[in-house]
């Protein structure tokens, strides 16, 4: 029987730094979510990434809502988010009852358009309404156009949180993504690039970055107060990383540069053996990024010979994983009342069954098929993979 193609799964270091850390942690009985490796893989993150103040929590998802939350947003308030995302990016929003307005994508990073932005902050201001927050993404590993991005947000005077929570491992002009805005998200799931099992990490990056992170840290653990018995003033979260946990991704960490170039050469791979496809495009990278391509993601032309089923079906046959793109959050039933701000005007529905539309975002899930790109494969296993789409050309 042929071996099982995962899209993406946890790759441990083949020299055992994960243990190492897990087994200290182990004999020195610091299993709960406070201990060495929680704060020393606070500290070696930051060094890495180059942010001002780091807190690791349990989900990527859990920095997301600690970052609206540090950044003042509150009930009724407006938040402008990416509209091509996980649901991860826009659900903190509704926790804190604020209103979440969602941004289209553009065709050069497949991420948030900067124009559109400036449309919906053009919008709201005639209203009168100011969002409290930006939630920008940089989907699949690929930057999006940050720069452009964080201008809008600071001209704005609104905080910039910068969902990286794929991306880790990307830069843009030498700065790493989740750096850019004034809080950065990263993920440590069991897919992502290098993985603690389950676990995130919210980045602080502004002058009060460390006051932010201590307060960020308060929540996390509850909201205690410094008294003797237990006291609490405000609702608190138990959203701490714990020192086991920690433990796995300090070893991970000392992975990562291995896991991008595995990843990016994924990438490459892909695009040489299938590139010559009539109808089959992968994204170029944007002049001075260097994404961590964490997952190889194609788009195909309408009318080409074969259709994103067809290819996941075809892989599925043989024992291959793969995905859809992101399904955008405008067209879910659950943001279905939430407004939309988009450069193509009507919006039409051209499937029915996906409920996709003509925004470049809905144009995008429509007729993107996300390839394996573990970075356990094998050129074989690449191969294989090529070989069964291939075959659905000729």
């Amino acid at each position: 029987m042929k071996e099982h193609i995962f899209l993406a799964s946890p790759h441990m270091s083949e020299e055992g730094y994960e243990k190492d850390y897990i087994k200290e942690a182990f004999d020195t009985n610091w299993i709960a979510p406070l201990g060495k490796n929680v704060t020393e893989f606070e500290k070696e993150m930051a060094e890495k990434l180059g942010a001002k103040a780091t807190v690791a929590l349990s989900a990527g998802t859990a920095a997301i809502h600690m970052a609206l939350k540090a950044a003042g947003v509150k009930q009724g308030d407006i938040v402008f988010c990416q509209s091509l995302t996980f649901s991860a990016s826009a659900n903190p929003v509704a926790y804190e009852k604020a209103v979440p307005v969602f941004i289209d994508s553009e065709k050069d990073t497949w991420n948030m358009d900067p124009k559109a932005l400036e449309l919906a902050f053009e919008k709201y201001e005639k209203m009168g309404k100011k969002p409290a927050a930006v939630v920008a993404v940089h989907l699949y590993g690929i930057c999006a156009k940050i720069d452009e991005i964080a201008k809008i947000c600071r001209q704005h005077g609104v905080p910039l949180v910068e969902d990286a929570a794929e991306s880790l491992g990307t830069n843009f002009r030498g700065q790493c993504t989740g750096t850019f805005g004034d809080f950065g998200i990263i993920s440590f799931n069991g897919n992502k690039i290098i993985t603690t099992s389950g676990g995130g990490m919210m980045l602080a990056n502004g002058a009060d970055a460390k006051e932010v992170a201590a307060k960020v840290l308060k929540w996390a653990t509850q909201a205690r107060e410094p008294a003797r018995w237990y006291q609490h003033t405000e609702i608190g979260y138990n959203y701490r990383m714990s020192n086991i946990v920690a433990g796995i991704g300090r070893g991970q960490l000392k992975v990562l540069d291995e896991r991008v170039e595995k990843k990016r050469f994924i990438f490459e791979y892909y695009k040489k053996k299938l590139g010559d496809l009539s109808g089959v495009h992968f994204l170029d990278e944007q002049e001075g990024a260097r994404n961590n391509c964490w997952l190889t993601v194609i788009q195909l032309e309408k009318g080409c010979k074969a259709t994103p089923l067809a290819i996941m079906e075809a892989l599925e046959q043989d024992d291959i994983e793969s995905r859809p793109v992101w399904k955008p959050m405008h067209l879910q039933p659950i943001f279905a009342d939430c407004d939309f701000v988009s450069l193509t005007g009507g919006l039409k529905v051209v499937d029915e069954e996906t409920g996709a539309d003509n925004s470049v975002s809905g144009q995008l899930f429509e007729h993107g098929v996300c390839l394996p790109s573990d970075t356990k494969m094998t050129e074989e296993d690449l191969d294989r993979v090529c070989a069964v789409i291939r075959g659905l050309w000729e």
